[in-house]
């Protein structure tokens, strides 16, 4: 009897799984974590528009900042309509209904949009992807010029290590000189989601304004990322995260060869989990601190950042002072609701807010 060859897209994918899976463990055993860079590079640049050097921006009153108990737990929400997303505002503290670990709390704190901003822009230069084009540069760009004078931005970028470009500024000018001279794409680099975000979440508590009011933006052409060795693990970067009170978003450069890689990743991570190798997930991360993961075309993406940006000024700033004194370190669960009225009166909305918070130690 003759031996029948398998048939061809069955060789194809096994191929490709063989091969993907082998430059997954060649790239997570050869990375090493190394401090990050904190001098601007300048080994590439792109051109620059021509701007009128503004003055440093100072809050314009002492109602922009508020001091509050150590203890008092911040939370940032987006309220949407479910089925047009478009957002809810005009909303008051009593349609609002929280909970820790199932108890409900009182909302002792209550505004919108009345606080700056700190941002953090991370942007990926490893893998096969170059996430970065000139369009998504000039949609991080525009998008920049939306936030206020007084929001603070830094920018990051990353592969098998984590370099920060600008820290903290609310200078545009420099800002500008940033993002014209990321680092170039590294192909062979990783993409050290663990490193990154241990490191941005420990940058981010330099941060002037208070959690609830600090976001991360990863542009990234890839959401999910095995953990790399010689840096803390994709759990503990994930608790910093949650520490840090930071919210996380993500705009993803959607396309064929974009959604190949992330669904392959995505497959390796789903059949190496058993055997114990661990990744981060950066859906999880926004779905877990209220963020979003907006994804789309290149050359449409100056507009999804527009929607990204437009929506942090309306996220609701809510806090409360935990009925449960134990100051132990523990992770407690949140849930944000709408009251019953609300819902009846707007239709089925859509809360996104954080979802657990890690309890003060003594």
């Amino acid at each position: 009897m003759k031996h029948r060859s398998p048939p061809l897209p069955f060789v194809l994918s096994a191929f490709t799984l063989v091969v993907i899976a082998a430059f997954v463990f060649s790239s997570v055993s050869s990375v090493s974590s190394q401090t990050p860079n904190k001098n601007l590079n300048t080994n590439s640049g792109r051109p620059s528009r021509k701007a009128i050097q503004l003055p440093t921006p100072t809050p314009e009153s002492s109602e922009e900042v508020v001091k509050v108990d150590v203890d008092l737990v911040k939370i940032d929400a987006l309220v949407l309509q479910k089925n047009t997303a478009r957002i809810v505002g005009g909303l008051k503290r009593e349609n609002f209904l929280l909970y820790e670990d199932g108890a409900k709390q009182e909302i002792t704190h209550f505004s919108q949009d009345k606080l700056p901003l700190s941002v953090m822009l991370l942007i990926d230069r490893g893998g096969c992807l170059d996430p970065y084009s000139d369009e998504v540069h000039r949609a991080a760009r525009e998008a920049i010029d939306r936030l206020k004078l007084v929001d603070e931005i830094a920018v990051m970028s990353y592969h098998t290590t984590t370099d920060l470009i600008q820290p903290f500024t609310t200078n545009r000018i420099l800002l500008e000189e940033a993002l014209n001279h990321i680092p170039p794409h590294a192909e062979m680099g990783g993409h050290c989601l663990n490193t990154l975000f241990d490191y941005a979440a420990n940058y981010m508590m330099k941060a002037s304004n208070p959690a609830g009011r600090r976001v991360i933006i990863v542009i990234s052409g890839l959401t999910r990322a095995f953990d790399c060795p010689d840096s803390p693990t994709g759990k503990s970067a994930a608790l910093s995260i949650y520490e840090s009170g930071t919210v996380v978003c993500a705009i993803i450069p959607k396309g064929a060869e974009q959604a190949f890689e992330n669904g392959q990743m995505t497959m390796l991570t789903r059949v190496f989990k058993v055997g114990g190798l661990d990744y981060m997930d950066i859906q999880s991360l926004a779905n877990e601190t209220g963020g979003e993961v907006l994804s789309n075309e290149p050359k449409k993406l100056d507009t999804t950042f527009e929607t990204l940006i437009d929506h942090l000024p309306s996220r609701y700033n809510l806090a409360f002072v935990s009925t449960n004194k134990k100051r132990d370190g523990t992770t407690r669960k949140l849930k944000l609701d709408l009251a019953p009225s609300i819902q009846k009166s707007q239709g089925k909305l859509v809360v996104k807010a954080r979802r657990s918070y890690i309890a003060p130690r003594k």
